[in-house]
Formats: C-alpha cells, structure tokens, sequence
C-alpha cells in the first residue's frame, strides 16, 4: 500500500509539472529595427535575490528570503553581474566574450535594442572603446551570416547587413556574424552559438561612448533573447535590476525566476507596440491623482518601459501637471538653475545629501496600472542630484517634446527588481536593494562551464574559467568573504602645491564617487611628482564594521580602474598607479573574546575586593565588640587604673 501511495504522488506531480512547466518559445512581434531613445543614455539589468543580512560582512543567515529560480522548467538561467551607473556613465553595461577562444567585451544592455553588435576589426568609423575589436580571424568559430531572402544583403549579395539609427541620431551598420557567446563563469547557462552584429562603421554618441557596443534585449528576429527562446536553452523571461542613487551597478538574468508574491505587474501588450510597453493609467503625486484624462498615456507607442534611455519623459500634458504637483509639495525648498545652462532643469535646493532621507521632504509617487495595482516611486526614481550644488537634487522626468509617447528609462526604476515576462505579455516590479544583488547571487552562483566540443571546429577547444573571469576574479578579490583595506595610488595632473591645500576636499570628492562614507577615505601618502601630485588612498570599512563587503570592493575597484570617477576640473584627471586589496585580519580566540575576557576580570577582582572589604569590616566589628562589651546602667564596673601619659 505505501509503495502504490508513493507512486500516485509521484504520478500526481509529473502530470503538474508537465502541464504548468513547459517551456515556450513562443515570442513577441518583430521590432522594426529602431529604438524609441530620446538621449545617448542608455540602462540596467539584475539577477535572483535575497533580503540582505543586517552585516553585509557576515555570512548569510539561512533565514534569508529569496527569490528562486523559476520552478517554471528545468532550464538554465545566465546570471550577469551590471556596472557602471545611470546617471554617471548615462547606461548600465554587462560583459560578454564572444569567440573561440573568447574576447571580453562591455556591452550597453537595452531593451530597446534588438540587435546585439560590437565593434568589428575591420571597422575603421569605430571609436576607441573600452576593449580591443572582435577579430573574427582569431576565433576558430566564427562564420559569417551567408545572404538570403531572411535578411538584408550587402552590396555583393554575399553577406547579411545590419544597420540601426537611434533617436540622438547615433548610428550604427555592419554584418552579421555566428560565433559562441559565453555569459561569465557565474551562469548556469552553457555558451551559446549567437547572432551578432559585427560593426564596420557607428557614429554619434555610439562613436564617443567608453562602452564597446549595445545587447540587445528588446523583441525581434536579432534579440540574443529570442535567439535563447528559440534555441530552447532558457524560459521566455528575464530581468533586470538598477542600482540606487549614488551607487550603480546591479543585476540580470536571462530566463525565468519565480517572482515574489507582492511583485506588481502590469500588462504588456506586444501587439501594441515592438517595444515593452506598460498599462499606465494614473499618476499620483502625495496621494492625490493627477487631473489628467487617462488617454494621455496611451499615445503614438503606449507608455514604454527602456533601460537604454537615462531619464523619463512624458507628453506635454502629463508633464506640466506632474511639475506643478511636485511645486506644491516643497514649501521649505528653494528652487536653483540646473547644472547645465543649455538645460531648463528644474531644482531645488536645501534638502540634504542623504537620498534615504529625502522620502520625508519630497513626496511619494505612485503609478497606478490599468489591474489596479501601484508602484510606489520614492524620491530616487524621479530625482537626479544637483552636480554642482551640495544638497540639491532636480527632476529627472521632463517634456517628450511634441511626442505623444510616455517613455520611462532606467530612473524610473532603480533600487527596483523588473520581471519582463514575456511568456504571459506582462511586466513585474519589485522593489528591493539592487546594489547587493550580485553578492548575494554569488552565494548561490552556478560552477563554471566551459563550452561543449560540439561548438566549434576544434573538438579540443575549451574555454577556461579565467578567460571569462568574474569581477571578483578579474580584480584579484580574495577568496575570503571578508576585505579589511582596499589601497590604491594616483597620479594627478595638477601642481602639488595647489593640491596640498584641498586634500580633504579631494577626499570628500572620492568618497562620494566611489558611494561610500568620507570617514572611509584616508591618505596614506602624497608627494610632488614633477608637475603632477602623487596620492596613496586608503579606503577602510564603515563605522563599526570590521569588513567591506565584495559587492561594494568591486564597486570600489571598478570605478578606480575604469575611471568612472568623475572629479572637478580643479583637480584635474587622474591615472590609476596601482591598488591593493588586503583581506581582514583573522582574528584570534583572544581578540575575538577580549571584552568579555576584560569583563570577566574586572567582574573578579570587583568581587575579590569586595570579598576582602566585607571580612575586614565584620573582623573589625567583632573586635569592637570584644574591647567594649555592652554593661547595663546599674552593672557594677571594676574602676581601672589609669595609665601615665
């Protein structure tokens, strides 16, 4: 009887997971091939979570809550570590290598983009970027996309071309290529064989950018998610997560996840438009809904969500009421001139650096889909800091000009978790700490995998994992948790006897470039170095903390060796020496226990003086006793003698 129960049960569970479990490959429309971007920026992406522990140093308490992955199938996600911050470097960027053997690159991740393509070697209309071009010589792998009625063909008929115009008016054209692209040693997904575009000419912001090319993530033909979909390799679905105000970096998967139960969702129709559109009805400012018509967010493409573009925009009308509403709420503010004089920004002054602190001085926006349900917006997802003025923040939503178009990029959504669940035409939002994603993944990270033999020509050709190395393995983070310093020296391309008098000032400077607190900063070291000033930083745990957390070394590390820091003119520009990262210091049983130890001490001698002063003081007493015994009035007394002086 136990052996007929135990095989209904599982019988049971089969027809469950087959019937709710397959996966499809179904996908949405086909972009027409031109992404909705209204300025150069572009945006993030995220992976699984958890709620973080209180010590970010410590290790992780089982009772974490997490979000797992999708019990949707038993397929692979590929986990990807963001870099680089919104309103900094104006997009967020992943890595990739592409090849046999593989080449690194910096990819822009955009859900408006359906192509994803990278500087080709070839190219000579190609800036310089943050890595070498793809040579498709060197990759034993590489094939060209031969021409057909499929695609677009160059002017030979041999090859297939891609070409794609931007809204900043920013271009990029090359050919098509097939080669294995690895998603970093992290990802459950095995390397996969790729479409891509290998570019031979871009101009424009895409010419300037320090990124090396774009991922495309929207829906069409070229998207690497709809090639994943299509190869049967991952569920129709991936997120993204955007680091907060001041922080940057984040999360992404590709695949699915099983969303958390008070995940917001809205309706995305891929009918209506080739891009992730929302169902947006109302926007409420301090809890009062805006007097607008709800059409007003339906024009021309709908209401777009865009992790390539920086800032949100709505139509003329949605604006001008959203501004008045925000006015009215900052009595104790004074408004101030943008930092840039070619900009009508609107800013306030007075409100404190602390972006935490701000949801009591600005007031709380709410959107309100068409199913009811609201996303709260703190202050952080519709405010930029001032650059320019301490304490200052502006509005990052403004005017889409004449254009009907409600587009939402990545400010909207930072510091939030957004499920893009294609599979059932709808997008999730949960919000949660982005910037400690990545660490907490790791603790649930998949073991590298290197490319099956299949892959490519060479049976024997494999990719090792330091040739796609996590950040951690890439900045040379040390395999313990714990990090007790992270030094680093530079070069400054200003006198030093003018620097000298501003180091603090520098200090303040680098601390808030690198998200953390200017009591982290120290200079070990500066000295004159011709017409230049040498500089030797020590950045040491917050506060009480005897650690700093990976996620916020690597954060540390990237933005010094990348040079993400931005510092004013005053200072000059930089060039990174070298830096170090030492582990913390083990400490012993001894260190670890001294104040109790002390206590314990002091607790013992407290008691043994204690001890001591009691039996002296009832010793005493007895004595007493005994030399002057207590004798009633009427007692007859001996008469003693007296004694001579």
């Amino acid at each position: 009887m136990a052996r007929l129960i135990q095989f209904t049960i599982l019988f049971i569970q089969f027809f469950y997971y087959y019937y709710n479990y397959i996966p499809t490959t179904a996908h949405g429309v086909s972009s027409n091939g031109t992404s909705f971007l209204l300025d150069s920026s572009r945006s993030a992406m995220i992976l699984p979570l958890f709620l973080s522990p209180p010590n970010p140093c410590t290790k992780f308490s089982s009772t974490r809550r997490l979000l797992q992955r999708s019990n949707a199938n038993a397929l692979p996600n590929a986990h990807m570590r963001l870099h680089d911050d919104l309103l900094i470097n104006g997009y967020y960027t992943t890595r990739l290598w592409i090849g046999t053997p593989p080449q690194r690159f910096a990819l822009i991740v955009d859900t408006g983009s359906s192509v994803t393509y990278v500087p080709c070697s070839s190219c000579e209309q190609c800036g310089r970027h943050q890595d070498p071009k793809f040579q498709p010589d060197l990759s034993s792998t590489y094939q060209p996309v031969k021409c057909s009625i499929d695609c677009n063909c160059d002017d030979e008929k041999e090859q297939c071309v891609y070409e794609r115009q931007y809204a900043e008016m920013s271009t990029s054209s090359g050919v098509l290529g097939e080669d294995i692209i690895s998603f970093g040693n992290l990802s459950a997904l095995a390397p996969q064989r790729i479409v891509f575009g290998c570019e031979n000419m871009e101009t424009g912001d895409l010419y300037s950018q320090h990124a090396d090319g774009i991922m495309g993530l929207g829906r069409g033909d070229l998207s690497i998610v709809d090639h994943l979909v299509d190869k049967g390799v991952i569920n129709d679905s991936f997120s993204l997560c955007y680091g907060g105000m001041g922080i940057g970096g984040g999360a992404m998967v590709l695949g699915g996840i099983s969303p958390p139960s008070d995940m917001v969702f809205s309706q995305s129709d891929p009918v209506r438009s080739p891009y992730y559109n929302i169902d947006l009805k109302e926007i409420h400012v301090a809890g009062k809904p805006l007097p607008l018509n709800p059409t007003v967010f339906d024009g021309k493409h709908g209401t777009i969500l865009d992790s390539g573009t920086t800032y949100a925009y709505l139509p003329e009308a949605a604006f001008v009421s959203f501004k008045d509403a925000i006015m009215k709420e900052l009595h104790s503010l004074k408004p101030i001139r943008g930092p840039d004089p070619n900009y009508n920004d609107i800013c306030f002054s007075g409100a404190g650096s602390d972006i935490s602190q701000q949801s009591s001085t600005f007031p709380a926006v709410e959107m309100v889909f068409g199913n009811g349900q609201k996303l709260l917006l703190s202050p952080e997802n519709y405010l930029f800091r001032h650059s320019k003025v301490h304490g200052a923040y502006c509005l990052g939503i403004f005017q889409n000009g004449k254009d009907p178009t409600t587009l939402l990029g990545g400010i909207v959504v930072r510091n939030t978790l957004v499920f893009y669940d294609r599979e059932n035409s709808k997008i999730g939002f949960w919000k949660t700490n982005c910037s400690e994603l990545w660490e907490r993944l790791h603790v649930d990270g998949a073991s590298p995998l290197a490319p099956s033999s299949s892959y490519g020509n060479n049976s024997s050709t494999e990719m090792p994992p330091s040739m796609a190395p996590t950040d951690q393995q890439h900045y040379g983070l040390p395999d313990e948790k714990k990090i007790g310093q992270i030094t680093f020296e530079m070069m400054l391309n200003v006198n030093y006897s003018d620097l000298k008098l501003h180091i603090s000032e520098l200090a303040e400077f680098i601390a808030q470039e690198l998200g953390i607190n200017s009591s982290q900063v120290h200079m070990l070291n500066s000295m004159e170095k011709g017409n230049a000033s040498y500089i030797e930083w020590d950045v040491v745990p917050s506060g009480s903390a005897d650690c700093i957390s990976n996620v916020t070394a690597i954060s540390i590390i990237a933005r010094v060796a990348e040079y993400h820091m931005q510092l004013p003119d005053t200072f000059g520009s930089y060039h990174l020496i070298n830096w170090e990262i030492k582990a913390a210091a083990k400490r012993t049983w001894w260190q670890q226990h001294f104040l109790l130890v002390v206590l314990a001490c002091v607790c013992a001698v407290a008691f043994i003086f204690g001890s001591l002063a009691f039996g002296i003081w009832f010793t005493w007493g007895h004595r007493q006793q005994a030399l002057n015994p207590y004798k009633p009035v009427d007692a007859v007394v001996p008469e003693q003698e007296l004694q001579p002086l």
